[in-house]
């Protein structure tokens, strides 16, 4: 059926969840996974609030410390179950974009995510990142909720 399996995180506790269940679909199918973490570009001018009085480089730095949690906390629920998982973290302004480009380049044949991780007027400016794998995809994708 499923052999490889993409799954993107953003470290909210829906897409924590959504990794479990990945690690468990993926024993059940004998399936290996990759765990992807897609970092927003620094910008002057953000939304975001750790933007707002960080230089690029600190930015930079806490960025990739903070997917580093998030990609440790996959290996580790997936070193328990005995699940193959390679992880990766990327940087890029489209997460849907980087999420679709790492499953083709990792040859992935699904792309499992939540439903949504960002909520309240940080979620209604992003639009879902969700709907946007579904609707520009390829692979098939499976939604957890």
């Amino acid at each position: 059926m499923f052999s490889h399996i993409l799954v993107p995180t953003d470290g909210s506790k829906l897409s924590e969840k959504a990794v479990k269940q990945a690690v468990q679909f993926a024993k059940k199918l004998k399936a290996r996974l990759t765990v992807l973490h897609v970092i927003p570009k620094f910008h002057t001018f953000t939304y975001h609030t750790q933007m707002l009085e960080a230089t690029e480089k600190e930015y930079a730095t806490t960025s990739v410390d903070q997917a580093n949690q998030y990609l440790d906390y996959a290996r580790r629920v997936a070193g328990t179950a005995d699940v193959q998982c390679d992880t990766l973290h990327v940087t890029g302004d489209e997460p849907y974009k980087e999420i679709i480009k790492a499953a083709k380049k990792k040859a992935c044949d699904l792309i499992l995510l939540a439903s949504h991780g960002r909520r309240g007027i940080e979620g209604f400016l992003l639009g879902s990142e969700t709907q946007k794998v579904l609707t520009h995809s390829e692979i098939p994708v499976l939604v957890y909720r």
